[in-house]
Formats: C-alpha cells, structure tokens, sequence
C-alpha cells in the first residue's frame, strides 16, 4: 500500500509539472525574443477602414538594441516604403521618388508595433492584465496596445503556436472590429543583421552617392535644397498668404514632361535643381470634409518642379490642403520633419503637431490646420481619391 501511495504521488508530482501556466507561455514567448541579438520577419499586412482593406507585403528586421528596417509595398499600387532607423536618426523613405522624411522620434519605443516582435513583448509587459488562452492551435494572448495617433485601437490578440512562436497578430477598435492584421509567414530569430544592413546609402543610388554627404550615424546630409518642396515651414507661411485668394478648379491626375538636371553652387554649398515638371491636369478632392466646414477657395500655381494646388476649407474647421506634382530627384531628397512616422491607409506619412505630409503615386500632399484633431486629418487623408467630387461647397 505504501508503495501504490509514492508511485501516485510521483504520477500527480509529474502531471503538476507538465501544465502550461500563462507565465510559462509569456515567459517562454518573452524569452525568444529578448535572446535574439537579431530578427528577420516576412508575411503581410492589413489595415482596414469601414469600407476597404489594403494589403501590404511586409518585411521587418531589428538588431540589438536600436536598429530597425520595415519594408511595406502596398500590394494593390505597389507603392513601396521603407522606414528605417539606424541609431537616432529615423527615415521613411520612398525609393520611387527618391525622397525621405528624416525624423528625430522615440519611434518605434513611443507606440505599439504589431510587426515588431519586441514591441509587442512591450506591449504584454506594460499590461497587468494581460490574458492567455489555450487554443487547440497555441495560445492567444490579449493585451492592450499604445497607440497615441489613435486612440480608437485599444487591444491587441497575439497568436502564438504550440512552439511560443508567433503567427499572427489582430488589432481591434473600441468596437471589437480587426484593423489591424499581421500575418507572419516566416520568424528568422537568428538572423546574423549588422549595422551595416541599417545605412541609408543602401537606397542611394551608387552615382549619387558622391553627391550626397552622409556623415556617420548622426545623417548629416547635404540634401536636394529645392525651394519648391514640401517644407513645412514654407508651406505654413505660403497658407496664410493664399487663404483669401481664390481661382477656379480643375479635375484629377498627373502629367509629366522630362528635362535636364542642373547643378548648382555657391559658397561652397552645391545643390541639385531637378528641372523635370510635372503638371496637376485634375485635383483631387476629399470625399470627408468635417460638418460645417466648405471648400473656399482653389488655386493652381506653377513652380519651378510643376503644379501646386492649394484648396482653402473654411468654416467651423478650418484648414488647408496642398497637392504637388511629385517626381523622382536627381539625388536622395532628404526632408527634415518635426513630428513621428504616420501610418495611413495607402502610404506612410509624416505628422507633426498641426500638420500631416504624405506622397502618393506622383503627387505629394500637406494638411494643414491649428483646429483639426489627427482622427480628423487622418480621415482627410484617407478619403482623398480618384474623384472630382466635393462634399462641401460654398
């Protein structure tokens, strides 16, 4: 009898043993991460709005402790981005135009990643009441996210295999709806990156590299110093002197006609003038425009790079809209912006306080407004199409 009694206690001891506790599983999954010097990821993305979704092949890399590349191509135009952070200086860049936003941000530490493995181990430590529950398939953990520019995501479900391995990640609005979806088709968690696989140079051109001065990690650049680009400055000081002006509209799309590139110095400081142009043939309107609020006014300029338009909204929200005929620089266009990486649905943006700057296809775009929120500007935004319509007119 004694002998049945150990044998049984030695069986429950051993069964004790083999549950898998929600700390073991977040340990476990922790612990993966956390041991990885570097990682590569590759699958795909979806954000979804109330009436599509867009879908992004995705490829996502980190090297201990503050190097990072995500590379997302927009599978329906195949307008492809790369944010890239190579120490403090942080970049979105566009290959297709030559054109980067250079940001100095706590990105991607300041917000929740739903691509970023280390991120989302953030985002489980940072919730107390994070859940796990056992799947057939794994387990599926639930936390809250962080995502200041947007406060209508709340919680997050991470999936994990029966190995603690990731396999996707859902993001979920305050009415239990997926907008975010990351599906991870393969996790390199011994992925060899150096620093050497987070340089800028790797998206400048070979013959323009000796044109272009990239100092250290610090990117001191010796950028494209057009005078017509999208400063935000510039374009603050340009709003307040249009916002009385008014002229006729046009409708949408874009033209181009190729010329010489030129060179220019002076003091020592060369610049290169693009002198390709570009014509708006059509504007392109929102099709959200908050209540109470009117298009006022319409002007179409020439610059020295091609059309601008400048749509003036006037009423219980003010602001103003700036599309500019965009095409690809002679050399890496670098341009300094004040604010954190913006993920819209079909491009990645730059915001800053009372403004938000994105490039789509051949046409730049700068919101402007002191009364507009960022949930606002961000519907803007993503309303803008291929549509000559306007909601508000007076």
């Amino acid at each position: 009898m004694k002998k049945v009694l150990i044998l049984f206690g030695v069986f429950l001891l051993l069964c004790g043993c083999g549950k898998t506790t929600k700390e073991d599983v977040l340990k476990d999954f922790q612990d993966k991460v956390s041991s990885s010097k570097s990682y590569k990821i590759t699958g795909n993305m979806e954000i979804s709005n109330d009436e599509e979704t867009f879908t992004y092949s995705l490829e996502s890399y980190h090297l201990k402790d503050n190097y990072y590349k995500v590379i997302l191509v927009n599978q329906t135009n195949n307008h492809e981005q790369i944010i890239l952070k190579n120490g403090e200086d942080i970049y979105v860049i566009t290959p297709a135009l030559n054109k980067s936003f250079k940001f100095q941000s706590e990105w991607p530490n300041n917000s929740s990643q739903a691509y970023l493995l280390d991120i989302l181990v953030s985002d489980i430590k940072n919730d107390k009441d994070a859940s796990i529950e056992e799947m057939e398939s794994g387990y599926v953990i639930k936390a809250k996210v962080n995502y200041p520019n947007n406060e209508e995501l709340t919680y997050q479900k991470i999936y994990l295999n029966k190995d603690k391995n990731v396999e996707k990640v859902e993001v979920f609005n305050t009415s239990d709806l997926v907008k975010i979806k990351v599906v991870f088709e393969n996790v390199d968690l011994k992925a060899g990156l150096s620093s050497e696989d987070f340089k800028l140079d790797e998206y400048i051109k070979e013959e323009d590299i000796n044109d272009t001065n990239i100092d250290g990690n610090n990117g001191n650049e010796n950028t494209n110093n057009n005078e017509e680009q999208n400063n935000p400055e510039e374009n603050n000081q340009e709003l307040n002197n249009n916002e009385e002006n008014g002229s006729n509209t046009s409708e949408n799309g874009v033209s181009q006609n190729n010329e010489s590139d030129t060179n220019t110095c002076e003091n020592g400081n060369c610049s290169t003038s693009n002198e390709q142009t570009g014509s708006i043939e059509n504007i392109i309107y929102p099709l959200y425009i908050p209540s109470n609020t009117y298009l006022t006014n319409s002007e179409k300029i020439e610059t020295t790079n091609g059309d601008r338009i400048i749509l003036t909204f006037s009423g219980e929200k003010n602001f103003v809209l700036i599309e500019e005929s965009c095409l690809k620089a002679s050399i890496m266009e670098i341009v300094p912006v004040y604010g954190e990486p913006f993920m819209l649905d079909e491009s990645i943006g730059a915001l800053s306080a009372n403004s938000l700057s994105w490039d789509t296809g051949n046409i730049s775009y700068y919101l402007a407004s002191t009364e507009l929120s960022v949930k606002e500007m961000q519907a803007i935004a993503n309303s803008l199409g291929n549509s000559t319509l306007v909601s508000n007119t007076k």
